[in-house]
């Protein structure tokens, strides 16, 4: 399974449909009815949806402004760079994982996607490591990533890609808050996150 971001762009009034796997929809600007198996949501901006596979959804922007998503997906190598939304929607790659997630194991999965804000000047957090993945995609301001030892800023529109074991500190340096999304993938009962490094097989 790879980990793919999507940007769509929707006119005011516009409608599409999605060929629906497994992801989460998260409203960047406008808003957008999203009907689910003849279920209708409406998302605002900073809200989202899971999608769940096989599925039938559409989307339509409100009239006014366009809509402005974007859309995390959890895909197979067949299946990523494949359209997703159909036209008239605008649609474009952001990030894809070039190899496939490591260490994904048959079993049940937890998937999900988080807005987080660092406030100003917020200290690094304590080593950790992820139990399955992570995408972060930076909203605003500039965060401070720190990989062995060595820290690197990451402005708005930054993807960073967290496989498991990769052990990692996040904090934020700077005279504004810092907000990310995490796009998440987990096995089922065991946290997300656990601390400093994984124990080494003997």
């Amino acid at each position: 399974m790879h980990f793919e971001a999507l940007s769509v762009t929707l006119a005011p009034g516009q409608t599409s449909r999605i060929a629906a796997g497994n992801g989460i929809l998260y409203q960047v600007s406008g808003s957008t009815a999203v009907t689910l198996d003849a279920v209708t949501k409406v998302l605002s901006s900073g809200e989202g949806l899971f999608l769940p596979s096989g599925r039938a959804v559409s989307l339509k922007a409100a009239p006014g402004e366009p809509a402005v998503l974007l859309h995390f997906r959890l895909v197979s190598a067949l299946s990523a760079g494949q359209p997703v939304e159909t036209a008239p929607a605008v649609v474009r790659e952001l990030y894809r994982t070039t190899t496939p997630i490591p260490d994904l194991k048959s079993g049940g999965y937890d998937v999900n996607l988080s807005r987080i804000t660092f406030p100003p000047h917020m200290p690094s957090n304590p080593p950790h490591h992820r139990t399955g993945a992570a995408l972060y995609y930076v909203l605003a301001g500039t965060g401070a990533n720190t990989i062995a030892g060595t820290t690197e800023g990451k402005g708005p529109g930054s993807f960073v890609y967290e496989p498991s074991g990769l052990v990692h500190q996040w904090g934020n340096a700077g005279d504004e808050p810092f907000t990310f999304l995490v796009f998440n993938i987990n096995p089922e009962g065991i946290a997300a996150v656990v601390p400093a490094a994984p124990l080494k097989s003997p």
